[in-house]
């Protein structure tokens, strides 16, 4: 089991963030624009840990040379089934540098948009340290 995957279901917000790259950036599956670098990453998993119930990944797919991995998940959002996938890419030190999450069907897409849309100044306090 990857590192990763044991932070997330351990709920170990450091262990996370220390698995990130300074320079990474994510792709949210309801946003348009990417959000670059480690402190608005960590304060959206954080805030994505707070939306996700009954979260639990199923599935693990490695390519060969370690550098990208898949992770399927399943989790509910105000009541709404989601399934969705964590896709990662490691740098050179074995750091995430890339992590796009995609969601269906669009229902539970929608209610993580709303969701994390209640969250975001939550989070964009967390991620300046306010």
């Amino acid at each position: 089991m990857h590192a990763f995957r044991q932070a997330v279901e351990a709920h170990d917000m450091a262990a996370i963030e220390a698995l990130l790259a300074e320079d990474v950036v994510f792709t949210s599956p309801v946003a348009y624009q990417p959000y670059p670098g480690r402190a608005i990453t960590a304060a959206i998993i954080r805030g994505v840990s707070r939306v996700f119930e009954d979260f639990h990944y199923v599935r693990e797919i490695a390519d060969a040379e370690g550098r990208d991995l898949a992770l399927v998940f399943q989790a509910k959002v105000n009541g709404k089934q989601v399934h969705g996938c964590d896709f990662l890419h490691f740098d050179d030190d074995g750091l995430i540098d890339d992590l796009t999450v995609m969601v269906r069907p669009l229902s539970g897409a929608n209610a993580l948009a709303e969701a994390m849309g209640a969250q975001f100044e939550q989070i964009r306090q967390e991620a300046s340290g306010v």
